[in-house]
């Protein structure tokens, strides 16, 4: 294995992860908040991450806030 280049691809998928995941639920939000289905309250988010050909399944939640916490 070339570590230098596995580490490259691996850094190429997480950022492509990163920005299309936050575009993704930008969008999604803003739908909901014009269709009136959410308040401000606290969203609940997971995601789930698999590797094919490796016995990998890696699961992060989280909460994302909508407002300040004042």
């Amino acid at each position: 294995m070339d570590s230098e280049a596995f580490n490259m691809s691996l850094r190429k998928f997480l950022k492509k992860v990163g920005v299309t995941s936050q575009q993704e639920i930008e969008e999604a939000v803003r739908a909901a908040r014009d269709a009136g289905t959410i308040g401000d309250g606290p969203l609940k988010a997971r995601m789930v991450l698999t590797v094919d050909g490796v016995q990998l399944e890696h699961v992060v939640e989280s909460e994302i806030t909508l407002t300040d916490a004042q």
